[in-house]
């Protein structure tokens, strides 16, 4: 019998305790990245069996294995998780990187209140120049990145314009 000196009646406090504290440290410390919640979990049960009276290495074992058990099944549908949701390249105001627009409100580089606007796939977006070329209204564009919320545009020469849409 494994006598570390604390009395039977104490044991399921202590798992209690255990339990408690390592669901809090999760919660609060860890944000819910499931390290120590499965162990919080098998202190629970094993407190749960110290209510009861089984024997000591049964909590103990419930702890440990239990736990490790909990722990590697949580890892496992983690992973089956992300796998399974992984969010397609191009999700949010990424997805227009690459595509083209027309510019609706002229667009200059020295306009510090960004008043330049495009209209891309039906929806209007401040925009800057790469090139900090002015651009104005009816000016084709191409989306060239993200910078904060606006996007970063350049103009499209009428040629390559032309030659898009005939591949088209």
């Amino acid at each position: 019998m494994l006598d570390l000196g604390i009395d039977l009646n104490v044991w399921p406090w202590i798992w209690l305790f255990v339990a408690v504290t390592f669901t809090l440290i999760e919660v609060t410390l860890l944000g819910g990245s499931f390290v120590l919640l499965p162990f919080g979990v098998s202190a629970f049960v094993a407190a749960l069996l110290g209510f009861y009276d089984v024997s000591v290495e049964a909590q103990w074992a419930v702890f440990v294995l239990g736990g490790g058990a909990l722990w590697v099944g949580f890892y496992r549908w983690a992973k089956k998780f992300l796998r399974d949701h992984v969010l397609p390249p191009g999700v949010g105001a990424d997805r227009l990187v690459g595509m083209t627009g027309i510019v609706t409100v002229a667009v200059t580089p020295d306009d510090a209140e960004r008043r330049g606007r495009i209209s891309v796939e039906g929806e209007t977006w401040g925009v800057v120049t790469s090139d900090e070329m002015p651009l104005s209204t009816g000016t084709k564009v191409r989306i060239m990145s993200m910078q904060g919320a606006r996007l970063v545009v350049e103009p499209i020469d009428s040629d390559e314009s032309d030659t898009r849409e005939d591949r088209r």
